[in-house]
């Protein structure tokens, strides 16, 4: 058989768990499409490591997606996103397959925020991989020139959820110092980007220190319905997704590991396989 012609699952991958948020909504908008979700948590975090190594792990792990016949990946990581998309699309792919799609989840965020703020001024929350890229204001100036973006790293925030403790009270203290810190950047902040997969965990607690007239943007619903436009506009990419309903999970860290720590995200019982990329 050959996987490069047969219709297949949309690869969804994540350096870890955080991209499952992405995955839940994905799938809620567009129940009926296979999924395989890749998570590289043997190599987890990302947010801290250099240009050349996400970008390095990334690619690896879109091909490894591309050998198991997906024809559309989306990088649900905006680590990955941020350091790694626009060299395999631009570099890679033509090289690899050109009728190939790689998508990630910064551009669908920055092509919304126009239409939220109303006082020009967004904060912006993420890993510091992702904060250093400079790729969310990059973005957002493409199409909203006029939109100033404040942005601030929580290097502590995604450690806290990865081991449970995002819930204690503990927590607070970290989640409440870095929102102070970015709202002492400028009081015009209106609009809150949440750029990292993770953050919508700790929504309730980030919502409990902002003020009450500051939107919050989480990337979930935000990238589910941009693929679902992004399907209906290119049917040539849409035909190739099959369409059976069913989700596979693989993980490159021990799979019962990958069992118990994804229920944390998605709120159910699931069954991953583990899989080596290299």
């Amino acid at each position: 058989m050959n996987l490069s012609k047969q219709p297949a699952p949309i690869g969804i991958f994540d350096s870890g768990y955080g991209g499952l948020t992405i995955f839940e909504k994905i799938q809620k908008h567009l129940p009926k499409y296979d999924y395989i979700y890749l998570g590289d948590n043997a190599r987890a975090p990302y947010g801290t490591r250099s240009f050349e190594v996400v970008y390095e792990y990334t690619l690896q792990c879109v091909k490894k997606l591309f050998d198991l016949g997906c024809h559309l990946v989306i990088l649900a990581c905006n680590t990955a996103s941020a350091k790694a998309l626009r060299s395999i699309q631009q570099n890679d792919l033509p090289n690899i397959d050109s009728t190939r799609r790689v998508l990630g989840i910064i551009r669908p965020t920055a092509e919304i925020i126009g239409e939220i703020t109303k006082s020009k001024y967004v904060g912006l929350l993420g890993t510091s991989g992702t904060i250093q890229s400079n790729s969310y204001p990059m973005e957002v100036a493409k199409i909203y020139p006029d939109l100033n973006i404040v942005s601030h790293a929580c290097p502590m925030w995604v450690p806290l959820i990865e081991n449970g403790e995002h819930l204690s009270e503990g927590a607070d203290f970290f989640i409440k110092k870095d929102i102070n810190l970015l709202l002492s950047k400028n009081d015009k902040i209106d609009t809150l980007i949440l750029g990292c997969t993770h953050y919508p965990l700790i929504l309730n607690k980030i919502q409990k220190y902002l003020p009450t007239n500051v939107n919050i943007i989480s990337q979930g619903d935000i990238v589910a319905k941009s693929l679902k436009n992004y399907l209906q506009r290119h049917p040539e990419i849409e035909i190739k997704c099959s369409k059976n309903a069913q989700t596979e999970f693989l993980t490159t860290e021990s799979a019962d590991k990958f069992n118990v720590s994804a229920t944390l995200f998605l709120n159910k019982k699931i069954n991953a396989k583990h899989i080596n990329i290299v």
